[in-house]
């Protein structure tokens, strides 16, 4: 059973075609990356997803399911720009969308339900190495150790899919590596199904268990309004799982599908 469809998408703004005729399907805990030129539609496909933006034609599916037509604790985002909370500690930062999701419109957990849930966002945040600064504001966070919480952040919900915008971009070499490294594990170790949105190819083919390439195939400036980008390539990568909670992934084939 796929976890993700994509039955004959197209997305339009008025008279500007941003994508057409996608049709996609994502198997569950798959680790797909989506790769592209600038402007191309990966970031509006995602916001679709997301449900921030909803198709002009066609339908995605979530599990057999019509995707709901807002965003929902299924689903968790983590941004190029560091998505937390400002004037909430690392601790609180974690516990908010648990606090969001089962507290209704008072926004607070009590008693028994705050001590398990920030139990939980502890071990959370140990995972993704903060233990030590679980009461620090993300302002005293280096901006690798802020991508880290918004990892943890958007975990904390149990999401089915994880969606990824440029995640690491912004990010030093050294700390993208130990970013990278996490990451796999995080994939590894759950039943995520993950999709992320990169510039960088070498990042796309180091995580991804699948990389879709979108492309625009007429481009000449009188084209780019009437035609949009579609999926060019669907190159499959297969993980193999070593000792331990980390992982190596190989291709195996290699197995290249032309959409």
């Amino acid at each position: 059973m796929s976890a993700i469809v994509f039955d004959k998408v197209w997305k339009e703004y008025g008279d500007h075609i941003v994508l057409e005729q996608i049709d996609l399907e994502i198997e569950p805990r798959a680790f797909l990356v989506l790769v592209g030129a600038s402007g191309c539609g990966k970031t509006t496909f995602l916001r679709m997803l997301l449900g921030e933006e909803q198709p002009s034609r066609g339908a995605i599916l979530l599990e057999n399911k019509p995707l709901k037509p807002e965003p929902d604790f299924d689903r968790g985002v983590v941004f190029q720009r560091y998505s937390v909370f400002p004037h909430l500690t690392a601790i609180d930062n974690v516990i908010i969308g648990r606090e969001f999701e089962m507290s209704g419109c008072l926004g607070r957990l009590f008693g028994a339900k705050r001590r398990a849930a920030r139990e939980e966002a502890g071990e959370l945040l140990a995972a993704v190495g903060l233990v030590g600064h679980e009461d620090k504001y993300p302002s005293a966070l280096s901006g690798g150790m802020q991508q880290r919480l918004a990892l943890a952040q958007a975990l904390m919900r149990k999401p089915k899919v994880l969606l990824l915008d440029e995640p690491f971009g912004a990010l030093d070499p050294g700390i993208r590596a130990d970013i990278h490294v996490l990451m796999k594990r995080i994939w590894n170790d759950t039943d995520l199904t993950v999709v992320m949105v990169t510039h960088d190819l070498r990042e796309a083919f180091e995580l991804g268990t699948r990389v879709i390439a979108f492309e625009r195939p007429r481009d000449r400036p009188e084209e780019r309004e009437r035609f949009g980008a579609r999926l060019s390539k669907d190159i499959e990568l297969w993980p193999k799982k070593v000792a331990g909670s980390s992982a190596v992934w190989t291709r195996h084939g290699p197995s290249e599908r032309p959409s």
